[in-house]
């Protein structure tokens, strides 16, 4: 009976180890990195994003000017979104940033408006490994 009892608990154990390893797997706090295309140059970008209780903040940095906070962020079963508006010669531009968390990757969409005209971009992005 004891044996049982001891295996049971062990393959418990096992398994809430397993449930918080999954879970750790699709948690998109962290640095990240990742390059898009405006025009004919590629800028480098570092997407800093902190989950709690299913509502994702941080900010997104690259190209010109300061680290620019994100928006109305969300984060559900490893898939994340928020929007980004930025300012350039008086008017603002909203890009939406849409994507699936898989270990260290991060890979989606973001839609904006150029021109008049929607554009759909596909990003992905790199954890960066924390330094000891």
């Amino acid at each position: 009976m004891k044996k049982l009892a001891l295996a049971g608990f062990l393959l418990g154990m096992f398994g809430l180890i397993s449930v918080v390893n999954a879970a750790d797997k699709d948690d998109p706090t962290g640095t990240w990195k990742f390059k898009t295309k405006f025009g004919k140059n590629e800028v480098e970008q570092t997407l800093k994003l902190e989950s709690k209780d299913g509502k994702l903040t941080g900010t997104l940095a690259g190209g010109k000017g300061e680290a620019i906070k994100i928006e109305d962020g969300k984060v559900k079963d490893g898939e994340v979104s928020f929007s980004v508006t930025r300012e350039f010669k008086d008017q603002k531009f909203t890009s939406k940033y849409s994507g699936k968390v898989d270990g260290d990757t991060i890979k989606g969409k973001i839609k904006s408006e150029r021109g008049g005209k929607d554009v759909e971009t596909d990003w992905e992005a790199k954890r960066e490994k924390v330094k000891d």
